[in-house]
């Protein structure tokens, strides 16, 4: 099996077990959803709540290395979880704590990437919104990959619905503007080339 996608069903065995929510975002829903790309790492979202970080951290700990020293406390400030799986393979394991990321995590589903790697992904429209989020030009270009693969199938009210206050509380309302621009210049197809 693929080493990430070993990684991941690792991490997602031990987080089943427990009864923990979450959903691989990052790379991982990029290729389930966009344009395949490389990935080294794997990325998810554990709906952790506020107040309770602490205890999923600590287990999480008691089952994985950490990758930096201090792992926990890097944690409990960023509210992300630098881990290693047994492969060696990175694991940043966000702590969900606000209402996007429960929902998200909600409607999370399976997703066979290969024969026995089944793993919980988030949706497209909140791989979107994710990835609008960052605003790095890297998560541009994942937008752009999943705007041309899903086509006009993604809820566009949703993802407005929840971009719209994350933008807003991170000061960032231009990124609304900038996916609208992209959707339209991928609605609109390749420019006509002259004969």
């Amino acid at each position: 099996m693929n080493p990430l996608f070993e990684a991941a069903a690792e991490v997602q065995a031990f987080l089943q077990g427990r009864g923990w929510r979450f959903a691989f975002i990052g790379g991982l829903a990029t290729l389930r959803w966009g344009a395949p790309r490389a990935t080294q790492d794997v990325d998810l979202t554990l709906f952790a709540g506020l107040g309770e970080e602490e205890r999923y951290v600590q287990a999480l700990l008691s089952r994985f290395r950490g990758r930096i020293p201090d792992a926990e406390v890097f944690a409990l400030r960023h509210r992300v979880l630098l881990l290693l799986a047994s492969n060696g393979v990175a694991v940043d394991l966000a702590l969900g704590g606000i209402p996007f990321e429960e929902e998200a995590v909600r409607r999370a589903t399976p997703f066979e990437f290969a024969p026995g790697a089944a793993l919980v992904t988030c949706s497209a429209e909140d791989l979107v919104v994710l990835k609008a989020f960052a605003d790095r030009e890297r998560d541009w270009g994942d937008i752009q990959g999943v705007l041309v693969r899903q086509g006009r199938g993604l809820d566009w009210d949703r993802i407005r619905r929840c971009l719209a206050p994350l933008a807003e509380l991170k000061g960032t309302p231009e990124v609304l503007e900038r996916l609208e621009r992209l959707r339209r210049e991928v609605e609109a197809g390749p420019p006509a080339t002259e004969a």
